[in-house]
């Protein structure tokens, strides 16, 4: 006679035979039991101050190990995940809600139970919205059916699943006849066929064909695929923001950043005269395209994306991401002399001069130094992701931010779950003061599982982001004496720096003290941003004086 695990083992062998040793949450009555049955597996299950840090850590884990899991309570757990899986969906990050509930048999006669919102299944009814796929394992003969269609479903589309797991399931034996049955994927072998038969033709007729390379390389781990093409072509890679480092930034084949007019104009020429522009796993989002300033003729255009392939004005149905750029490496593409002479790389040296006030440029430039190759830059949102776009990152998928849902506070909860799933690299985190007080709290969580992210925060005193567009009381906060927080945890350390020696010093022992966290509150001018933001907002900000001037207008009438 066969004998089933339960259905919360199940569960637990199944994430971690997909990579996951990690899984981030905050305990809770409704998930105590699986959390337990958690912390006696070869899963550690690490409990951060918030629910949100935990599904952000997650969140960072899956972009790294390629699934993810975040684990938390019914309701006032689970709805503090929402932003965080949403973010996950809208970026296309593969992370498992795993979300505890009442027992099946608590539920009768719809009793007021603690955390229960409007009816049992609202929760479920949000995560739908959110999510690639989602289950209740309310049923033990169908859990490790669910269980399995949900992780396939998330690996396969690289967007969030949700699984509810009533409290008295947790140890049910599951259907121990059940056999999983694994369906691998494939495209169409004749549209592939076609369509690689008319992307190789425009690549070979093209004069100046161009790569921009897009997350989801990142997403479907092509990062090493797109190497080898670009080094059997020898056609030049530019990468967009939201799949910055896809490629070594120092790789001969690389033009930079392409954010239409927002970014290096190099690279936006190279890209917009190209004849031959070939776009894997690009979302064509505003940001991404610096507000719409992109100027990318389809017509030269080869659009391949895990969900949709388009070649010039063709559409093909029925093909894979990952099919697809193999078979342009296997194609018969000729290859071309390298030539590009007017790419800037990294700067070679910085002098500090003593009692200069900190700006924006000059911290950036020193950072340039700063990173090395064991180093994964975190990105919040504001100038540390537009400025922080132009740092060159030495290796592969070493630059992590939220660079289409833009979610403030999503960089130290992340450092979280990028060092967890890689711990050969320490991040450098760079973070504004608004973000930091949304999410910094999560220091302590650093410092309780002893890891040693540098976190450099950004102080100019409010939402710079926002101040260009649209100033008021409303963009200003409390001064926090950021550096003064390694007193209050009992951990790590703590600079408070103005001036540029200030900045060299607390770098360089930053580097040095390995054994914990290290945290710089960098003062800065509040009217003080990168150019790139700067281009940004101006662009933002004629939309919102636009909107407003409509909403004046018809306040009069």
């Amino acid at each position: 006679m066969k004998t089933a695990v339960s259905v919360g083992n199940y569960l637990i062998q199944r994430l971690y035979e997909h990579n996951v040793h990690h899984v981030f949450g905050v305990p809770g009555d409704f998930v105590l039991g699986f959390d337990k049955l958690l912390e006696d597996s070869a899963i550690q299950f690490i409990n951060t101050c918030d629910e949100q840090g935990a599904g952000l850590a997650a969140d960072a884990y899956a972009r790294l190990r390629g699934l993810g899991a975040v684990c938390v309570t019914y309701c006032v757990g689970g709805l503090k995940v929402v932003n965080a899986t949403a973010e996950a969906f809208a970026e296309k990050s593969p992370v498992i809600v795993i979300s505890g509930a009442p027992g099946t048999n608590e539920r009768i006669k719809n009793p007021l139970l603690h955390h229960k919102v409007r009816e049992f299944d609202t929760q479920y009814k949000v995560f739908q919205e959110l999510t690639i796929a989602s289950a209740v394992l309310d049923n033990a003969n169908t859990a490790f059916a669910e269980i399995d269609r949900v992780i396939a479903a998330v690996l396969r589309y690289k967007r969030p699943g949700y699984l509810e797991l009533p409290r008295d399931m947790v140890n049910i034996p599951g259907n121990p006849d059940y056999q999983r049955v694994e369906k691998p994927e494939s495209s169409d072998p004749n549209t592939l066929a076609e369509a690689l038969k008319e992307a190789v033709n425009l690549i070979n007729a093209a004069e100046k064909p161009v790569i921009l390379a897009d997350v989801e390389l990142h997403r479907f781990g092509l990062q090493e695929a797109l190497l080898q093409l670009a080094e059997k072509t020898n056609i030049p890679v530019a990468e967009t923001i939201l799949g910055k480092s896809v490629i070594s930034e120092l790789h001969p084949s690389y033009i930079g950043l392409y954010e239409g007019a927002m970014g290096n104009e190099f690279t936006r020429q190279y890209v917009e005269s190209s004849d031959c522009l070939i776009m894997l796993g690009a979302f064509l989002s505003d940001l991404n395209l610096g507000v719409f300033t992109a100027q990318l003729d389809p017509k030269h255009s080869i659009y391949v994306t895990s969900e949709k392939t388009s070649i010039q004005f063709h559409n093909y149905e029925d093909i894979r991401l990952q099919d697809f750029v193999q078979g342009l490496i296997q194609a018969d593409i000729q290859r071309r002399d390298l030539k590009i002479t007017n790419y800037s790389k990294p700067p070679i040296a910085f002098a500090p001069v003593s009692g200069q006030a900190v700006t924006v440029a000059r911290l950036f430039k020193r950072l340039n130094l700063f990173l090395s190759s064991d180093m994964i830059v975190i990105a919040d949102v504001g100038d540390a992701l537009f400025a922080g776009a132009d740092l060159f990152v030495h290796d592969k998928t070493r630059f992590l931010s939220p660079a289409y849902y833009a979610s403030l506070g999503f960089a130290v909860p992340a450092s979280i779950g990028a060092q967890f799933a890689n711990t050969n690299t320490r991040p450098l985190v760079l973070v504004g003061d608004g973000a930091f007080q949304m999410t910094g709290m999560e220091l302590s969580t650093i410092a309780r599982y002893r890891l040693n992210p540098i976190v450099i925060v950004l102080n100019n005193g409010g939402y710079g982001t926002e101040r260009p567009m649209l100033d008021g009381a409303f963009n200003d906060l409390l001064l926090w004496r950021y550096s003064s927080l390694s007193e209050v945890l009992g951990a790590g350390r703590g600079f408070d720096v103005w001036t540029e020696d200030e900045l060299e010093t607390a770098l360089l022992e930053s580097q040095a003290h390995t054994e914990s966290f290290c945290i710089l509150d960098v003062h800065l001018d509040q009217q003080d941003t990168s150019a790139a933001l700067q281009r940004l907002t101006q662009a933002l900000g004629q939309l919102v004086g636009t909107q407003s001037s409509v909403t004046q207008s018809s306040a009069a009438q």
